[in-house]
């Protein structure tokens, strides 16, 4: 398999990110309905919010990165057997998925830093704090990410179902052209 998009399939690098970014946000996601049912003197309660933040980062860095994979790679050109509609959807769906990532990343890092302090990201660097911009920022973050992760999740399920009822009912090649490996 190519690493670069043809104009049939996507190709491996652009595969692999899709699929990592996948298997991230589902685990953040519980992770995060996890932490939310902790207590403050859980032995857990510290290390899963540490983890959920240095992964949330690492995850930022990887949207990054697929976008400008994006940018500088040619997408694969829309299926003909799909109608303008479908097409247009699905271009309006993919936007919304990457508008709500960064949403709710941007949220999680409003959150983490009100505070003033740091996010450590496995102790390998560290992303600075920018001053409080609310007294109660971290309240008013922590709310917009709750309905942003539920929202987003949401969204994801739309997709995956949407590339189940391409792959099992409309029997095309939607989900086999984001598969890392060729299938015939």
């Amino acid at each position: 398999m190519q690493l670069k998009n043809s104009q049939q399939r996507y190709g491996l690098v652009a595969s692999l990110l899709h699929w990592v970014m996948a298997l991230a946000v589902f685990g953040l996601f519980g992770l995060g309905l996890y932490m939310v049912e902790l207590t403050y003197y859980d032995p857990w309660y510290r290390g899963s919010l540490e983890l959920h933040k240095a992964l949330g980062i690492v995850l930022m860095l990887t949207l990054g990165f697929r976008l400008l994979w994006r940018w500088f790679n040619p997408r694969p050109q829309d299926l003909a057997t799909n109608s303008a509609l479908v097409n247009k959807t699905a271009h309006i769906a993919h936007l919304l998925l990457y508008v709500g990532l960064l949403a709710l990343m941007i949220s999680g890092y409003l959150i983490s830093t009100a505070d003033g302090r740091s996010i450590d990201v496995f102790g390998v660097f560290e992303v600075a704090a920018l001053p409080a911009m609310h007294d109660q920022q971290e309240d008013i973050a922590g709310n917009i990410h709750w309905e942003l992760a539920w929202g987003l999740i949401s969204l994801v399920a739309l997709h995956v179902l949407a590339a189940f009822k391409h792959h099992l009912i409309n029997k095309d090649d939607t989900l086999r052209r984001m598969l890392p490996f060729k299938q015939d």
